[in-house]
């Protein structure tokens, strides 16, 4: 059986478990815990932070285990190792330029197909096993806000149908000649768009009419 009486002097706290009385808990005094759970869900822990800094040490959280979400935090010097995913797409290389690949990463296309924002840096493949003509289509910037610098890359792969490369209410230009207008490239052909402003790319490559 427990028990639990108050003294009405002291207003000090007695719990007695089996009628024997462990210990007296003061609200003016420090009391020690050894071995005790403390549900969070039901009590509040107050203090500051340098309180807080005091009392927990970095060993004191040094096996934490889990998932912590972080939200608006600076990470000061953080040593990550090697992360095993994660994505950067938002990250820059040096506060303007995006990072890019170290490949070359293939989008196989054997329908009509509008790039999309995904496709930066990556190359276009019209594989051999679709013979059918195809149009691909690079967006308005007003569609799809390429930043300046994208290059998409387009590969006509050996027996397949020619390609179109088209654009929509931007400026393609052909290198060299200036040409604007779509493009057609043909079976073993392979050709690199580069967007220079908002609103122009310039496009060479071999087999590119």
């Amino acid at each position: 059986m427990t028990t639990l009486t108050i003294d009405p002097a002291t207003q000090d706290v007695t719990i007695y478990v089996n009628e024997n009385a462990p210990g007296t808990v003061s609200p003016d005094n420090s009391v020690t815990l050894t071995n005790k759970s403390i549900s969070l869900a039901n009590n509040t822990i107050t203090g500051t932070k340098a309180q807080f800094n005091t009392a927990c040490s970095d060993a004191d959280f040094a096996t934490l285990a889990g998932t912590e979400t972080l939200t608006n935090k600076t990470l000061t010097a953080p040593v990550l190792g090697t992360p095993a995913s994660g994505n950067l797409s938002n990250c820059t290389a040096d506060g303007t330029n995006l990072l890019g690949f170290l490949a070359i990463p293939q989008n196989s296309q054997s329908t009509a197909y509008t790039c999309v924002l995904a496709d930066a840096g990556k190359h276009i493949l019209h594989p051999s096993a679709d013979t059918t003509a195809r149009v691909f289509t690079i967006p308005a910037n007003s569609s799809v806000a390429y930043p300046v610098g994208t290059a998409l890359t387009f590969i006509n792969q050996n027996g397949g149908g020619v390609i179109t490369i088209s654009i929509t209410t931007d400026t393609m230009r052909v290198a060299v000649s200036g040409a604007t207008g779509s493009r057609t490239l043909a079976a073993n052909g392979i050709a690199t768009a580069v967007k220079i402003t908002a609103t122009e790319w310039f496009i060479s490559g071999s087999g590119l009419t």
